[in-house]
């Protein structure tokens, strides 16, 4: 087993390693195994974060011209759902020279632009295949074979387990992804999911978009596709990473970005909130309140307000009070602000907010001019 460990939220978290180590560490074994006769009991090998990782090599047999290696997939403590799969990778010689490396069953194809891979390629990112080629080459030269080379890496199962990853919505499509830039999967890792989001702009700006909507999850989804706002633009899911999602937006070449979402995440953005997960800051009920203050509200609702369970209970005493309306155009006002000052010259967002029980609250007066210019 992997001994590497990370402490997360004050636990200690045992690290796995990625797809991209497990293929290169079965290319090695097949290597050898085709070069030399002998099947080798474990292979090893330094990972691009400097940590080692040595682990059994399995179902290791010869068909003719061709060698292969298994290695399983160890994530760790992490939820990761190719955890346990075979990676397996088969090695042929070839008449051509180097190392030619290509993806079969269970790895994905890429069909649309702005992955790591062009399209038609195996989904086998650019470190793993560094990582694929080195190996191999190392198991050449210590069997003194200067030919060529070619590595297929396959996943058993691979088909399936990507319907529950992102590959569906990029546009890589029979099977999962090989990849790792650390050869190191860290648990919990939130980063993950930011690379993805920024993946997808970066996606939908190589189709020459130069417009998108952001939508945190589901709730944005369905008001969206009920308004027909859907149809404006690419829609990317962030997640609570809203100031990751702009940023990335904006390097991506987005010149217009309409952030549509349910109230108690965005109105957090009022207080500069940028990550809108309840454990890193919940401030609805303090933006209400402050906002109220501001617009007159009295000390009773104010501090009904900061006693409100949810952006729905805030709005029902809004209401009550007659300050709703007020109050709204106020926290919108400043998410213009806030969004203002997160990007960069040349780039503007808005915002749009909604409950599932009030429905549409307001649109930022840079919402208001985008949808303008869009419809």
């Amino acid at each position: 087993m992997f001994e590497h460990y990370i402490q997360s939220g004050g636990r200690r978290l045992r690290c796995g390693y990625t797809t991209g180590t497990c293929a290169a560490l079965a290319a090695w074994g097949a290597a050898t195994l085709l070069l030399t006769g002998h099947a080798p009991a474990q292979a090893s090998l330094i990972t691009p974060k400097g940590l080692p990782v040595t682990v059994p090599l399995l179902d290791c047999r010869a068909d003719g011209h061709t060698a292969r290696c298994s290695v399983t997939k160890d994530a760790g403590d992490d939820a990761d759902v190719t955890d346990g799969m075979p990676v397996t990778a088969a090695v042929e010689r070839t008449d051509a020279p180097g190392i030619a490396i290509d993806g079969g069953e269970g790895v994905g194809r890429v069909t649309l632009p702005g992955l790591d891979q062009p399209v038609g390629a195996a989904a086998i990112n650019s470190v793993p295949r560094k990582m694929i080629a080195e190996a191999v080459g190392r198991a050449a030269k210590d069997a003194g074979y200067a030919g060529g080379l070619k590595v297929v890496i396959s996943v058993a199962g691979g088909e399936q387990a990507a319907a529950k990853t992102f590959n569906p919505r990029l546009g890589i499509v029979g099977g999962i992804s090989i990849l790792g830039t650390s050869g190191i999967v860290e648990p919990m890792s939130e980063q993950a999911l930011i690379d993805t989001i920024a993946l997808e702009l970066r996606q939908a700006a190589a189709r020459g978009a130069k417009r998108v909507i952001l939508t945190p999850g589901n709730y944005g989804m369905d008001f969206l596709q009920a308004e027909g706002l859907d149809r404006l633009a690419p829609v990317v899911k962030c997640s609570n990473y809203i100031g990751d999602a702009l940023d990335a937006a904006a390097a991506a070449g987005f010149e217009e970005i309409l952030l549509v979402g349910h109230a108690g995440k965005l109105v957090k953005l009022a207080a500069g909130v940028m990550n809108t997960h309840s454990r890193v800051a919940d401030a609805r009920a303090e933006v209400f309140c402050a906002h109220a203050a501001l617009c007159g509200g009295e000390r009773e609702l104010c501090r009904a307000l900061m006693d409100a369970p949810t952006s729905d209970a805030c709005l029902d005493l809004l209401d009550a009070a007659h300050l709703r309306q007020e109050v709204m155009e106020s926290i919108l006002k400043s998410i213009d602000t806030k969004l203002t000052a997160r990007l960069c010259a040349g780039c503007r967002a808005g915002a749009v907010l909604f409950t599932n029980q009030h429905g549409l609250l307001g649109q930022t007066p840079q919402a208001k001019e985008i949808l303008k210019a869009w419809q």
